[in-house]
């Protein structure tokens, strides 16, 4: 047993005597199994600091929970400066090694509504069952211990969304050096601490670190599966933009017995401002919105070889009909989204009360394909808004603008990045299918561009590099909303992913 431990000893932390080691076979399933709860472990671990990017004093434990585990993992890892928080940068080097892979993964996450999750704290993992009722109950995390059940889901903000895929790395990681195993390329991991409020300040900083961020191809572990949980890559993600609309009423909001025919409503105006930019079937009504696209026949055949079943989609969201943006789901995908992602005006509830608002207010996202210029799509969207009347400000109006002109309206918009997407049988493509075939023994689903936004386009453009992203997680995992949760099969599985991407030559 100690002979054991000092061998283990020598190959975590003698990376020089691991990496002169000729390349070792490895049983992928019997190696994640072994350290499934030592990933466990890490996972937990990481789970357990708030990472709320709007407050960046919560983001100091995370950066400095990811720069003690790579360290000691015996990593070199640097923090790279931007006009916000830091990036971190992790590099390993493999002697002799002639290609360079970039892994990116995002360490913050949303907001919590402590009030709406079914546990004391968001962030203190739990270890749940689902009770035939349907209803998910806390059972002990020691249990892991003894007993397995894949269905059985961790919760906690983050757990998905995407600090368990850096969970999975570092295990499959410790589980190749203890197996006598090594990648025979270089490794970089980028960390982004600002995804979720838009990564505002990444595009310059990688244009600033492109030096150190180089690579021959980019790897992103971030988002879930395909509905089926079956094996995913996805070559592609959009990008994403937003906007914020307010409209004006009256200076204060006004009794509306007094008012209510005489001062305009603003929310009834934002209705039918908002109401004026799309049809009864979902689809943009503003000329030239969706400019550019064309699907050809080979690329909706790509997209028809996705397995999804829309009639279980449907089922699953709880709709009966959808938007005609496209044919079929992985159509719609296509297509630049001006989404409503949230409306606000006057009271309700308990608070309501009878009066005309003084303002109301949407925010708006725009989520970007490829053939999308956001500034292009900004510009029809404002001069849509002016064509229905409204003259546009950058600030709260004046009391002179109130009287001169009959509609106002705020625009307040920003662009965080661009969309991407890359060829299957690109290099990554083909070596990341060679990968999966040996972890499954089946094709993955290759999907040509996901519905979620990914910071990544900066990196492409700026390194010249592919890009595809492996996602792992299960696609009910509630992200960005309460009751986050993880299922362990996606866990044990992703954690096999990332043990045959490291172990597969390239």
């Amino acid at each position: 047993m100690k002979k054991t431990l000092y061998l283990f000893g020598l190959l975590l932390f003698s990376p020089m005597i691991l990496f002169a080691q000729s390349k070792k076979s490895i049983n992928l399933d019997e190696v994640t199994d072994k350290h499934f709860l030592n990933g466990i472990e890490i996972l937990n671990s990481i789970l357990s600091m708030p990472n709320d990017s709007n407050d960046p004093e919560q983001l100091v434990a995370n950066i400095e929970w990811c720069e003690d585990s790579f360290a000691k993992r015996q990593w070199k890892t640097e923090r790279l400066e931007t006009e916000g928080f830091p990036m971190l940068l992790a590099e390993r080097t493999v002697p002799k090694a002639k290609k360079t892979v970039l892994f990116y993964f995002h360490i913050d996450g949303q907001p919590v509504d402590r009030k709406r999750w079914d546990q004391e704290d968001p962030y203190k993992p739990v270890l749940k069952k689902q009770n035939p009722s349907g209803k998910w109950e806390i059972i002990p995390m020691e249990t892991l211990q003894k007993s397995y059940d894949p269905e059985w889901r961790i919760f906690a903000r983050s757990s998905s969304d995407d600090k368990g895929p850096l969970a999975m790395f570092l295990t499959a990681w410790d589980a190749m050096l203890e197996n006598g195993n090594s990648p025979n390329y270089n490794i970089k991991v980028i960390l982004d601490f600002e995804e979720e409020i838009g990564s505002p300040y990444l595009p310059t900083a990688v244009l600033k670190h492109k030096e150190k961020l180089a690579a021959d191809m980019m790897l992103i572990m971030d988002g879930p599966r395909h509905l089926s949980n079956e094996p995913t890559l996805s070559f592609g993600a959009r990008g994403i933009s937003q906007f914020t609309l307010t409209v004006y009423g009256p200076r204060a909001a006004q009794h509306s017995g007094h008012y209510g025919n005489y001062a305009p409503n603003p929310a009834f105006r934002l209705s039918q401002l908002l109401a004026s930019m799309k049809d009864d079937e979902g689809r943009v009504t503003i000329p030239g919105y969706y400019d550019g696209i064309n699907l050809t026949a080979e690329e909706k055949r790509i997209l028809d070889q996705v397995p999804d079943d829309e009639n279980e989609i449907k089922r699953k969201l709880g709709i009966g009909s959808t938007d005609k943006v496209g044919n079929t789901y992985q159509e719609s995908l296509q297509y630049p989204s001006l989404n409503i992602r949230g409306l606000s005006s006057g009271w309700v509830g308990a608070e309501v009360r009878t009066i005309v608002p003084a303002d109301a207010i949407a925010e708006v996202d725009v989520r970007l394909v490829p053939e999308s210029d956001p500034e292009r799509l900004f510009s029809l969207i404002r001069k849509h808004i002016e064509n229905q009347g409204y003259h546009i400000l950058d600030k709260d109006p004046t009391d002179e603008e109130r009287a001169k002109y009959p509609k106002l309206v705020k625009w307040e918009g920003s662009i965080s990045y661009q969309a991407f997407r890359t060829p299957f049988d690109s290099e990554p493509g083909v070596w990341l299918k060679k990968s999966m075939i040996r972890a499954f023994g089946k094709d993955p689903i290759m999907k040509r561009i996901s519905g979620g936004s990914l910071p990544i386009a900066p990196f492409v453009d700026a390194l010249n590099v592919p890009a595809v992203t492996v996602v792992t997680v299960n696609a009910d995992n509630n992200q960005h909303g309460p009751n986050e949760n993880i299922r362990l099969g996606n866990y044990k599985e992703g954690i096999k992913t990332a043990l045959a991407i490291l172990t597969q030559e390239l």
